[in-house]
């Protein structure tokens, strides 16, 4: 049976790895942006595995905290929070000086549409406060997949050293997020990594909750882009907590992704069968798309413990036994650049 209350615990109890690596990260752990869709149990799995490693080392999480149920749910774990606005200098330069630095903040959905200025004001100038204010650190900066171009299915996917091309205001100033940093890694000595995440997996939100959800409500499921790359969170929020033994200057960029090429179609008739109903398609299925290859993380950090195939087991489980949700859409589809 799955609850909310074991999915949390599945995504914040580390494995042996993250236990090692976290008695080897020298000092403090703080989290900036900690109250998005990965942040909480990112910073619930950090306590956990320093305790599991029988060491002293705080974790703070650092938001707006908008949403009441994370703060508890940080607060109920041990995790230390402080509540800011980033973007108020007075608040950033109020952070209490921390060797490790989580990165999370940004800004996605709701860039078009005038206000476009809000996206770029997190994504490029916020980062740019942050790597001068942090500039000691050593700085694990979340970035996504998309600023990659969409390629052809037979291509492998997109590896770190292929030439960016962002498509969109969006992917744009993540690219200019990850500028910000790199400028402070070869100016002050800023050891950074850059975590190029392609969609992370929990349960309550995702591309596959995405597809389930479309064939409960009947709604099409667009074939335009018929392969995806995803990452169960505990894995991904594991990578990013262990990167910070791989910060290096000049800076390190590091995809983050499962090693499947999966097809939405084949993924949304296996939820149908799991949910009892047929999936509904729209459109052409294409030959191209956002796909990303992961090798470089598998060969430093393994291989993520949970398969494509247990995750599309998994979320229809999840939803049956009627877990709390996330309305939260990937938009995987979109192939525009337009959020």
């Amino acid at each position: 049976m799955w609850t909310e209350e074991k999915l949390n615990e599945m995504l914040t109890t580390p494995s042996a790895k993250l236990v090692e690596d976290v008695k080897k990260i020298k000092g403090d752990i703080m989290v900036l942006g900690a109250g998005g869709k990965m942040g909480p149990t990112l910073c619930i799995l950090a306590k956990n595995a320093i305790r599991a490693a029988g060491i002293e080392k705080r974790v703070i999480a650092v938001s707006r905290f908008s949403d009441p149920v994370a703060l508890e749910l940080l607060h109920s774990n041990g995790v230390e929070t402080i509540s800011a606005d980033l973007l108020d200098r007075d608040s950033l330069d109020a952070l209490p000086e921390v060797e490790n630095i989580i990165f999370m903040a940004g800004r996605k959905f709701g860039t078009d549409g005038g206000t476009e200025y809000l996206t770029w004001a997190m994504n490029a100038t916020l980062p740019a406060l942050v790597a001068y204010k942090f500039k000691k650190s050593n700085i694990v900066v979340f970035s996504s997949g998309n600023i990659y171009p969409i390629v052809p299915l037979s291509h492998g996917g997109c590896s770190e050293s292929e030439k960016v091309a962002p498509i969109g205001e969006y992917a744009q100033s993540v690219l200019a997020r990850e500028r910000a940093f790199e400028y402070a890694a070869k100016e002050y000595g800023t050891k950074v990594f850059i975590y190029r995440l392609n969609f992370a997996v929990d349960l309550r939100y995702g591309v596959i909750f995405d597809c389930a959800k479309k064939i409960i409500d009947g709604t099409p499921i667009s074939l335009t882009t018929p392969c995806f790359n995803f990452i169960w969170q505990g894995s991904a929020n594991e990578i990013a907590i262990r990167g910070l033994l791989h910060c290096e200057s000049p800076m390190k960029i590091m995809n983050v992704t499962g090693p499947e090429t999966v097809s939405i179609k084949e993924t949304s008739i296996k939820l149908g069968k799991y949910l009892g109903k047929e999936p509904v398609f729209e459109g052409e299925e294409g030959n191209t798309a956002y796909l990303n290859n992961a090798g470089l993380a598998m060969e430093t950090f393994g291989y993520p413990e949970v398969s494509a195939e247990t995750l599309i087991k998994w979320q229809a489980e999840y939803i049956l036994d009627g877990g709390r949700t996330i309305d939260k859409p990937t938009h995987f589809e979109e192939r525009k650049g337009s959020y």
